[in-house]
């Protein structure tokens, strides 16, 4: 476990390459005995600094390590999260310019947003449902901070779950649909499909990734308000975007979201 100056330490090299592109070496490698208890903390020093000194606002969260494929890959039995923040929301018709990040990648997800706030302790699949406005189409965009993608778990999670954007489409009530059985597909306008997945690749239902959300920000005493974003995880492999390319997300049911790069 890191002192209180080296978590500071870690969060200003996080800072530094995300406003710079210049991804630095994996937080394991320049500070031993780095744990997930740590990770969240720098994860919050840096969260709070854009809400503090930027004006940012927190709009959401996001869930990764959702799949237990990942899970076995970073060697841990549960998921983990990242905020989403306003400066973050993307739009289809404006595009992305892919130098303003290190090594972007996007993920389809489902996602979750709330109409009402969420019980933490104990929040459930039921819980989730009733309070979700709407569940919506959405790619999210993945960037790490950590050179060449070299991430361990303590990595990924002081990163802010390697967030970096989203973009979502208009979505239906989640009453309207089986959210375990909506089928997704990724493509760029050509004829090959880049990726492909199901939305129970996500803990066996999105639903169960929100719940799980819930229940564990709760012990930080974060609460999942009403209005906010919920991206469960993905249920497809994470695709690397290049610039002069647009990529499109249909959803069985749900309709389709976009994104463009330049």
């Amino acid at each position: 476990m890191l002192n209180d100056r080296l978590r500071r330490e870690a969060a200003a090299l996080l800072r530094t390459a995300e406003r710079g592109r210049t991804p630095v070496r994996p937080l394991a490698e320049l500070f031993a005995g780095i744990d997930a208890e740590d990770a969240y903390e720098i994860q919050l020093l840096n969260i709070r600094r854009r809400v503090a000194e930027d004006g940012a606002r927190v709009t959401g969260h996001k869930v990764g390590l959702s799949s237990p494929v990942m899970q076995a890959m970073m060697g841990v039995d549960e998921p983990d999260y990242g905020h989403l923040l306003d400066h973050m929301e993307l739009r289809e018709d404006t595009p992305v310019p892919v130098a303003a990040y290190c090594a972007p990648r996007i993920e389809v997800e489902v996602g979750f947003v709330l109409g009402a706030d969420l019980p933490g302790e104990g929040c459930t699949e039921a819980d989730v449902l009733a309070a979700t406005e709407r569940v919506v189409p959405a790619l999210e965009l993945i960037d790490s901070r950590i050179a060449d993608w070299r991430i361990g778990i303590a990595d990924t999670i002081a990163d802010n779950a390697s967030s970096a954007g989203y973009v979502i489409g208009p979505g239906r009530d989640p009453r309207e649909l089986d959210l375990k059985g909506i089928e997704a597909r990724l493509g760029d306008g050509g004829d090959t499909v880049l990726a492909a997945g199901r939305s129970d690749a996500v803990l066996g239902d999105p639903a169960t990734a929100v719940a799980w959300l819930a229940r564990t920000v709760a012990r930080f005493g974060v609460p999942l308000r009403k209005g906010h974003l919920v991206l469960p995880g993905s249920c497809t492999r994470a695709v690397d975007v290049s610039p002069g390319r647009t990529y499109t997300a249909e959803f069985t049911g749900l309709g389709a979201v976009s994104l463009s790069f330049l």
